[in-house]
């Protein structure tokens, strides 16, 4: 799946059925002039190749400002990111799943949240694959090479973790404003046990993480659906509409009535992995 939005493509790949629930969608993301900024959602992490251009930064939700390596580990973000390119660029990447992150970095997810690592300092194979991606033009080729890579790096989980990841990835979409006591019920867990695990693995607690996911859907629904903002409001669970106005821009960088009439080229297109068929599950095309 391929859109454009003035001078900003994105092109999708759905990863192959093997590793759906490791990874979400890969994407190559061009912008053709120079001086572009622009927005991105709260987010799961992602491992960004630069292909093309130099320079820019990430100004996180906090107001830390960093310069991605050319082999990016975005942590997962719990806020909207401001993003500021210098000239023209061309990035592969593709978003880490729980299952992911835990595959190819393995840290706690929380110490890396609203931050970036260089992942080839971390392991020069990552720096290999880079070149061979700079040296590539067809894109259905890169997408290839890449889930090959990554595929290679996969480990097996124990059962009990699978069942946590699919017991908060269910409670995370089937609920418009997931509550704690669901998941509490769902997972036999304590409160703090829950915390501790989702911190590991998704970066931030259950009550945290819920509000996120409401935000990205209500993001959806406002600018894909075309659905009245007024309306989710009332049924998400949100104390007022100030309150709504303040979740959906801390999470997503613009207020609702910009989503529903001036939504920014990059928060259009990339509320798009929406679209994504097949196999992918609904988690996966909201990441």
């Amino acid at each position: 799946m391929e859109a454009e939005h003035g001078p900003v493509s994105l092109r999708y790949f759905a990863p192959p059925e093997s590793l759906c629930a490791y990874f979400g969608s890969l994407y190559i993301f061009s912008v053709t002039s120079s001086g572009y900024a622009d927005v991105t959602r709260a987010d799961v992490p992602q491992l960004r190749f630069r292909l093309e251009g130099q320079g820019g930064n990430y100004i996180f939700q906090d107001g830390m400002v960093l310069s991605p390596p050319d082999v990016c580990l975005l942590g997962p973000t719990f806020g909207a990111t401001r993003f500021e390119l210098d000239q023209p660029a061309r990035v592969l990447g593709t978003s880490l799943l729980p299952a992911g992150w835990v595959a190819l970095y393995g840290d706690d997810a929380s110490a890396m949240a609203d931050s970036a690592f260089d992942m080839a300092a971390c392991d020069a194979d990552y720096g290999l694959l880079l070149q061979k991606l700079r040296s590539m033009e067809d894109a259905d080729a890169m997408a290839s090479l890449c889930w090959s890579f990554l595929g290679e790096r996969i480990r097996p989980f124990a059962d009990s973790t699978w069942r946590m990841l699919e017991a908060v990835d269910g409670w995370l979409m089937d609920e418009g404003s997931p509550r704690i006591e669901t998941l509490v019920e769902r997972t036999g867990l304590s409160a703090r046990q829950l915390a501790r695990l989702t911190n590991r693995y998704y970066g931030a607690p259950p009550k945290l993480l819920a509000r996120k996911y409401r935000a990205l859907r209500c993001s959806a629904r406002i600018a894909l659906d075309r659905e009245s903002w007024q309306v989710l409001c009332e049924d998400g669970g949100f104390y007022d509409q100030s309150h709504f106005i303040r979740e959906i821009k801390h999470f997503i960088g613009l207020t609702p009535q910009q989503l529903q009439n001036e939504p920014s080229a990059v928060a259009q297109l990339t509320l798009l992995r929406r679209s994504l068929g097949g196999d992918v599950a609904v988690i996966n095309r909201m990441s």
